[in-house]
């Protein structure tokens, strides 16, 4: 059904890299929630308000309030591939992750309605109805939802969305609402023990948890997150493959949505090379990179010391220093200043963000270990973290 949907309505549908294409998903994702979610939230309101339960009614408002997340879904995507102007170089790929954090507001707000509607109905009970009719909406919307989980994660997995992932969240928590209600009405009609108030809190609770998933998910992004391991990955095996590199550090991703990162990178090289080739290299893993990751890289160009043996040995001597400290230190830049009355090391150090000392501390200690080496031996070092 998902394939047929897609073949029927996104021309190219497999040119998940197209802008056009992308929001052809996120259309399609909109207008298929936007439907069925009305569909549901029709049939739940008329058995709710049939079998007169708290339960029914709550669920169906929260179809309602996922009708909404699916157009709020819908033109967060129309918005997303809008071209990039002069007040936003970057493109507008951010208004997906903008989207998904008002879906994850509206799930909040509805969640924290049905906690109300909920605690009234247990304070003043009524009866509850049970009927083959109510049986078959919730059974149908349970179906409903557990498709509309499995259809958006495949769109969304196809496109890496975080405002996708959003919706399959919110459907899976919509699976567990509508599932407590049927149990709510089962119970009840068997037992005589009205629970349908509690059982409209606990679908209350599993609202609220889907909100807090969402919002998280949505936030971390904005706030700016490492990227994918994958990628990275990539990115290192395809600069490191020219022959010309040396080594790479210093490697900045920035995320402005789907199909729109901008990196830096500052790639180690000879300091022997020839400096029109070097240029035609950088020229060459810069288009790659951009041809195959789709990544905006700016690549800056460090001439470091390698054929020297004493370079060698110094830089051997401060790696097994620092290391020996922490074997998640690294050093990089490293350089050789001879004087006549003392050697200058130059390099900076990357420590992990839960480093057990300060900047100061640590270079510190590493001045004094190189110092009881050799008294002549100066340390100049900048401390930086690690942004990937």
């Amino acid at each position: 059904m998902s394939e047929l949907l897609l073949r029927l309505f996104i021309k190219n549908y497999n040119d998940t890299r197209s802008p056009e294409v992308r929001k052809s998903y996120g259309i399609l994702s909109g207008a298929v929630g936007i439907v069925l979610n009305i569909v549901l939230c029709i049939g739940k309101f008329i058995v709710g308000a049939l079998s007169n339960s708290i339960a029914i009614t709550a669920d169906a408002f929260n179809n309602l309030s996922d009708a909404g997340s699916s157009v709020v879904t819908l033109f967060g995507f129309k918005l997303s591939s809008k071209k990039p102007d002069k007040d936003h170089p970057f493109g507008h790929g951010r208004y997906e992750y903008i989207s998904a954090l008002i879906v994850s507001f509206i799930v909040l707000i509805m969640g924290f309605e049905l906690i109300t509607s909920s605690v009234d109905k247990i304070r003043n009970p009524e009866d509850v109805t049970f009927s083959i009719p109510t049986l078959t909406v919730l059974l149908l919307s349970i179906g409903g939802k557990i498709w509309l989980a499995l259809f958006n994660r495949k769109l969304g997995k196809k496109i890496d969305s975080p405002a996708l992932s959003a919706v399959v969240t919110d459907s899976i928590g919509d699976t567990v609402a509508t599932t407590a209600s049927l149990l709510s009405i089962v119970i009840t009609h068997f037992t005589k023990i009205n629970i349908d108030g509690y059982i409209g809190i606990i679908v209350a609770c599993f609202v609220l948890y889907a909100g807090y998933g969402i919002l998280k998910d949505t936030i971390s992004p904005l706030l700016g997150e490492p990227p994918d391991k994958e990628i990275v990955n990539q990115l290192v095996e395809y600069i490191t493959s020219y022959d010309d590199v040396m080594g790479i550090h210093d490697l900045v991703l920035h995320n402005y949505g789907a199909n729109s990162i901008f990196g830096t990178v500052h790639v180690e090289v000879s300091v022997d090379s020839d400096i029109v080739q070097i240029h035609d290299t950088i020229d060459c893993i810069e288009q790659e990179v951009f041809e195959r990751l789709g990544i905006h890289l700016v690549i800056h160009l460090d001439p470091l010391v390698f054929n020297d043996e004493k370079v060698n040995r110094l830089r051997s001597m401060v790696v097994g220093i620092v290391t020996d400290i922490d074997e998640r230190l690294k050093i990089h830049d490293f350089r050789v200043v001879d004087g006549p009355t003392h050697t200058n090391m130059i390099f900076d150090l990357v420590v992990p963000y839960d480093f057990r000392y300060t900047n100061s501390e640590i270079t510190e200690i590493v001045k004094s270990r190189v110092s009881e080496i050799d008294s002549s031996y100066y340390v100049v070092m900048l401390v930086e973290t690690d942004y990937i």
